[in-house]
């Protein structure tokens, strides 16, 4: 199986190649895709080609999976590694993991470390696998009996979160272990200017999946997804409810836990437990954080808005209405599942 690229932003060229296509023709497909809301119109067969300088979605191509895999499908900043603890605890169901959260639970599509090292470690491992990736699910090969676990997260805040983590990250060492360069924010931007060009930034998910575009396409590929099982988690719901999230993700999973297991697995999975246990929980065995403390920096919610004038809010709402996503959609992605009501 080879790559296609483009997804939801690609047009059909030469049978089963959906390609990305310069930016003006991209966008001339949004505006015409978008704006009715047909999300998926342009789904594949071939998995879309997301690849970037820190991650390859074409390592997956090929990789055997084991019918009760669990591939946990995010964007950055938005509960990733929480969600990981998560599986952790459910699968092993004790509050002491037996290794470190990043050997547990692989990046994939990291090319940080060689693929064939991390299928070899993945093949090795004896307990039920919990495999993270920042790739949505229109650029995976899907496979039955998978479970996918995809997160979400208001999108200011995650931006918010974006800025301090990218702050964080040793880019020179990052480049060295990629072969590639790696650019973060300009030196003395602030977070609010930060924000406002965030929001304004006009791409296309295949260039960048951190924006605002590729986030509302995350999340929207994977909740109109009906041919695989796919839980979808907000981490405003695990803030407001995480034994009742954990216990819907035993379920979802066919996990069975005993009664007397639920208080020690959820106080372990709780922010400032996981903060306490950082050099085992936080995904980097490479040196490419500058600090690992700043990594659970403070998980809060609402940041982002409280940080934009009415204006500024007003531009954001615009913004999404460009994206016309779906009204179910859009009132989860900011307020997660109470806000719509889903049992998903």
């Amino acid at each position: 199986m080879q790559l296609a690229q483009g997804g939801l932003y690609g047009r059909a060229q030469g049978g089963d190649v959906v390609a990305c296509g310069a930016r003006k023709r991209a966008r001339r497909i949004r505006q015409n895709t978008i704006a009715r809301g047909r999300f998926g119109r342009y789904r594949r067969s071939v998995p879309v080609d997301y690849s970037s300088s820190d991650d390859d979605n074409g390592r997956w191509l090929g990789f055997e999976h084991r019918p009760d895999d669990i591939v946990i499908s995010t964007r950055s900043k938005t509960g990733t590694t929480w969600v990981q603890m998560i599986c952790a605890l459910l699968v092993f169901q004790r509050p002491e993991l037996p290794g470190p959260l990043v050997a547990l639970s692989p990046w994939l599509d990291r090319r940080t470390v060689p693929r064939d090292v991390v299928w070899e470690e993945l093949a090795a491992q004896r307990h039920r696998r919990f495999i993270k990736t920042h790739t949505p699910l229109d650029g995976l090969p899907l496979a039955a009996g998978v479970t996918y676990i995809v997160t979400g997260r208001h999108p200011l805040d995650t931006a918010v979160s974006l800025y301090h983590h990218s702050a964080n990250i040793d880019r020179a060492r990052l480049s060295a272990l990629t072969g590639r360069p790696s650019e973060g924010i300009p030196d003395g931007m602030s977070l609010r200017d930060w924000l406002r060009w965030w929001i304004a930034q006009d791409v296309t998910p295949c260039e960048s999946l951190d924006s605002l575009p590729g986030i509302v396409h995350h999340v929207t590929d994977a909740w109109h997804q009906t041919d695989h099982r796919v839980v979808m988690v907000h981490y405003d719901d695990l803030l407001a409810d995480l034994e009742g999230e954990m216990r819907r993700l035993a379920d979802a999973l066919g996990i069975e836990i005993a009664s007397d297991l639920w208080p020690e697995l959820v106080a372990a999975a709780r922010f400032e437990g996981m903060a306490a246990r950082r050099d085992d929980l936080v995904p980097d065995s490479q040196g490419v954080l500058k600090d690992k403390g700043r990594f659970f920096r403070g998980g809060r919610s609402g940041e982002g808005l409280v940080l934009l004038t009415s204006e500024d809010r007003a531009h954001y709402e615009t913004r999404i209405d460009r994206l016309a996503v779906v009204d179910d959609v859009r009132r989860w992605l900011h307020g997660g599942r109470r806000a719509v009501g889903s049992t998903r």
